[in-house]
């Protein structure tokens, strides 16, 4: 008799992020050192590329793979500025954003403390994706976020 088993793997979360790079082990060697992540798997393709990697960073999984566009006649990988944004939460979002940095990303939105209760900021790796860099500094009200926001947004109205 079959053993029943859960329909999400184990450490995985519903919704994990699937992305096509084009160096998947140049990809994976960054996001350890960026980010700390730890490859827990990795399969191999035809023609020396990598058709699946999963690296676990914190208590989540990113999943990707390297581009085989040419291989199925698909167009190219989009670059510049992409519609998404991987959002990160770190106990210490300073120490992570100075590695991410050292291991070459570019600040693209410098991080700060946000009016939302984050201390957050953006920075774009040298494979094109944004990161949203984050540690939660204080948990706030809805109407003490709201509050914050509107002398946010007035301030820049000057």
């Amino acid at each position: 008799m079959a053993k029943a088993t859960s329909p999400i793997p184990a450490g995985f979360h519903s919704l994990t992020p699937h992305l096509c790079v084009s160096d998947a082990a140049k990809y994976s060697e960054f996001l350890k050192s960026a980010f700390g992540g730890v490859e827990t798997s990795r399969s191999p393709g035809p023609g020396g590329k990598l058709m699946h990697v999963e690296v676990r960073i914190g208590d989540s999984h990113i999943i990707f793979n390297d581009d085989f566009a040419a291989d199925f006649g698909l167009p190219p990988l989009a670059q510049g500025r992409l519609p998404i944004h991987m959002h990160l939460y770190v106990p210490d979002v300073d120490a992570t954003w100075a590695s991410a940095v050292a291991a070459g990303c570019e600040v693209v939105f410098p991080l700060a403390d946000q009016f939302w209760g984050d201390r957050y900021g953006h920075v774009r790796d040298p494979f094109g994706i944004v990161w949203g860099l984050a540690t939660r500094v204080e948990d706030l009200t809805p109407a003490e976020q709201q509050a914050r926001a509107a002398k946010a947004f007035s301030a820049g109205q000057s």
